[in-house]
C-alpha cells in the first residue's frame, strides 16, 4: 500500500472533543471525509499534554498506531468534531 502523500493538504481544520469542547489539534486535513486517522506529520499544533486524551475532561479520544508504516492517530468514532 501507498504511504500518505508527503506534500501537506491545503486545508487546516480543528479538532475538537466532542464532550467539554476542549481544542486537541490544527490538522491538514485531505479530502471531505469523515475523520478517522490523523497522521502525526500533519498535525501542525497539539494541545494535549499527554497523547490521546482530552486535557480538559480525560477521556481517551484516539490509539497511537502504524498505519502503512507511517505512525498515526485512529480516531475513536464520536469522539471528536471537526470546525
Amino acid at each position: 500500500m501507498a504511504k500518505p502523500n508527503k506534500k501537506m493538504p491545503e486545508r487546516s481544520v480543528d479538532i475538537i472533543c466532542a464532550k467539554c469542547k476542549t481544542l486537541l489539534f490544527k490538522y491538514k486535513k485531505g479530502g471531505k471525509g469523515a475523520l478517522t486517522k490523523c497522521w502525526k506529520e500533519r498535525i501542525v499544533a497539539d494541545y494535549t499534554t499527554t497523547p490521546c486524551q482530552c486535557p480538559g475532561c480525560g477521556s481517551v479520544f484516539a490509539r497511537e498506531t502504524l498505519v502503512r508504516g507511517t505512525p498515526a492517530f485512529k480516531v475513536v468514532g464520536g469522539k471528536v468534531t471537526m470546525k
